[in-house]
């Protein structure tokens, strides 16, 4: 039995229809679920193994990018989307889902729930959309603490899409730990993995973060677009290094999660 993905839209959800599309290549049933449904008990979270929350302009970004359902979700769903995510099940949020995992709380310590890191206007002060390049995070031994960097690369492209990407820590103790305890996933890189500079740092991002988890790996924030390359031919050079012949990186990021829940 394929595992079930539930992908949460709202007002400003844009990137919805990409999303499911990217887990039903990699094999799962994903739905798109309007967060009414699921305030309104019409839709269980606990009938799904898989929650993305992908990207956008949720209620316009009003506020800050993300605020609105951020809130929306910590006061009305707080309670099951932190017993979900405390109970192993994979998380993705994408570019605005990543926002709103951290403004919630979710990111980077589920059990907390308490806002601790954001992403904030860019440096360049304006909308940044390009490919770039990450560097998978790998602890001392090689592994990777996050379910769904598995069986990647050192370096792949995605593109970026945003205008307030640019990751900070409350405080120094709060950036040290998610480095102490790999938490970091992907960060900002050269084509060769060595340190960017703006435009392959698009954001200003500290350390050059552009993804990270929780200390149990399987809740997942990033501002790329993994859905955006799932198809080699999606890459404006036909000729880069991808997962194979037909298919970009971005899918395997989909493909780790499916694979994950089929292994429980």
């Amino acid at each position: 039995m394929n595992p079930k993905a539930i992908i949460l839209r709202t007002a400003g959800t844009n990137c919805d229809y990409e999303t499911q599309a990217a887990f039903e290549l990699a094999g799962a049933d994903a739905e798109r679920v309007h967060i009414n449904r699921l305030i309104e008990g019409e839709i269980r979270l606990a009938d799904f193994q898989i929650l993305a929350i992908p990207g956008g302009f949720s209620y316009g970004d009003d506020i800050a990018s993300g605020k609105i359902l951020a809130n929306e979700l910590r006061y009305r769903l707080g309670d099951v989307l932190k017993e979900f995510a405390i109970k192993g099940n994979p998380i993705i949020g994408i570019c605005n889902g990543f926002q709103v995992l951290v403004k919630m709380g979710l990111l980077p310590v589920p059990s907390a729930c308490t806002q601790t890191t954001t992403l904030t206007f860019n440096d360049s002060d304006k909308f940044e959309c390009r490919w770039i390049y990450l560097g998978r995070v790998a602890e001392p031994e090689g592994r990777v603490r996050c379910l769904w960097a598995n069986n990647l690369p050192a370096v792949i492209p995605l593109p970026v899409a945003h205008g307030e990407g640019k990751f900070i820590a409350l405080d120094r103790k709060t950036l040290d730990a998610l480095e102490k305890n790999n938490q970091v996933v992907f960060r900002y890189v050269t084509k060769n993995g060595a340190g960017p500079v703006y435009p392959l740092n698009p954001n200003g991002a500290v350390n050059d973060i552009a993804g990270i988890c929780n200390e149990k790996g399987n809740v997942f924030g990033l501002m790329p677009h993994p859905e955006r390359f799932v198809y080699r031919l999606q890459h404006p050079d036909h000729d880069i290094d991808a997962l194979d012949s037909e298919h970009g990186w971005g899918l395997q990021i989909f493909r780790n999660a499916v694979a994950y829940t089929k292994g429980r």
